[in-house]
């Protein structure tokens, strides 16, 4: 029998499917500047989302940190039991100084962060079931498995939230992970290397960090790219691809890891897609998902630009202008019809927040 767990529990019904808490970003004594991550970037898309009257605090479903009973799913206790060596989660975040600091601080100041994103993937998982949609502002921490963590992903969060709801939500026994960071997404590739309930699409720069040649026998359907690739062979690739995939197998939940580092002039990705093409992309991935009612769950992986926040944002007020995300329709999706009333009582108060 499936644990207890918080991450289950029902938000509000006034709450749009958007998962974050301040917690997600990671700030002490600078160490987060010697990574080229921006490691505050969760929170600025929040902030662009209410400059824009999109959302508001009270709107937003708050993420709770995974406990180490979520994390024991997927998890073995020996790779978390080996994160209480500061060296270890240098390691993985590729921060070298995080080794020197008491394990209590790289707990408080580098893992909770970490741990609350992928308890925000977890509870995004079942929003998107629930409501059709729900985007994780943070997680996507894909290069992790259930033994090894790395690039900047100590927990495997993707895998979590879709064994969670294979073990949780009744008729959900099929899954598509598309994988459009610009890196291969070899932690749930490894993790699903034999699972045949689990359909990996990964899109990536043949060429970088990690190229894991055992993990690629799990992708079912591979796009390896070349350096600088531009917008039109990019779109045209993951079009074709992305409907391809939904059509040779329909799944219950698509997890979508939508990786803003394949932006021009990611120091890491080495790709050259412009700020319009990531916008244009998750637009061409909501709408395959969205028009064969499959519910979508999107978390936002790698981008280590410092404009990669006002892209995230730009891209999910593009997804709500075009109807793909909406809060009424989400909730409604729900077919409650108390829920349904409550939508008509307040549609009132949300009326000032929709965008014009």
């Amino acid at each position: 029998r499936p644990h207890r767990t918080a991450l289950y529990e029902d938000p509000p019904a006034a709450c749009w499917p958007i998962v974050y808490s301040p917690d997600y970003n990671i700030t002490f004594v600078g160490l987060e500047k010697l990574h080229p991550f921006d490691a505050g970037k969760w929170g600025k898309v929040i902030n662009f989302l209410k400059e824009e009257k999109l959302i508001a605090d009270d709107l937003i479903v708050q993420a709770r940190e995974a406990t180490d009973e979520d994390l024991l799913v997927v998890h073995t206790r020996r790779y978390l039991n080996r994160l209480k060596w500061s060296f270890v989660v240098a390691t993985i975040t590729e921060i070298p100084p995080v080794a020197f600091l008491p394990n209590f601080v790289v707990q408080r100041k580098v893992l909770k962060p970490l741990r609350t994103q992928t308890g925000g993937t977890i509870m995004a998982g079942k929003l998107a079931v629930d409501r059709g949609w729900a985007i994780n502002v943070g997680g996507g921490f894909h290069h992790c498995s259930s033994d090894k963590g790395g690039g900047f992903c100590a927990y495997a969060d993707i895998t979590l939230a879709i064994k969670f709801l294979f073990e949780r939500v009744q008729g959900v026994s099929k899954a598509t992970i598309i994988d459009l960071d610009a890196h291969q997404g070899n932690g749930h590739e490894r993790d699903f290397m034999d699972d045949h309930r689990v359909y990996i699409m990964d899109v990536y720069n043949r060429y970088i960090y990690p190229g894991d040649g055992f993990a690629k026998r799990a992708i079912k359907r591979k796009v390896e790219l070349e350096w600088g690739t531009e917008d039109t062979e990019y779109l045209q690739k993951v079009h074709t691809h992305v409907e391809g995939a939904l059509n040779e197998l329909k799944p219950d939940i698509v997890v979508y890891n939508a990786g803003t580092d394949i932006l021009d002039g990611d120091p890491l990705g080495g790709l050259a897609v412009s700020p319009q093409g990531i916008v244009k992309r998750d637009e061409v991935v909501f709408k395959a998902a969205r028009r064969r009612g499959i519910p979508i769950l999107m978390v936002t992986s790698g981008g280590y630009q410092k404009r990669t926040a006002r892209i995230i944002a730009d891209s999910i007020l593009n997804l709500h202008s075009l109807g793909l995300i909406d809060k009424e329709l989400a909730a409604s999706g729900a077919g409650n019809p108390k829920v349904e009333q409550m939508i008509r009582d307040s549609a009132k108060d949300f009326s000032n927040l929709s965008l014009q």
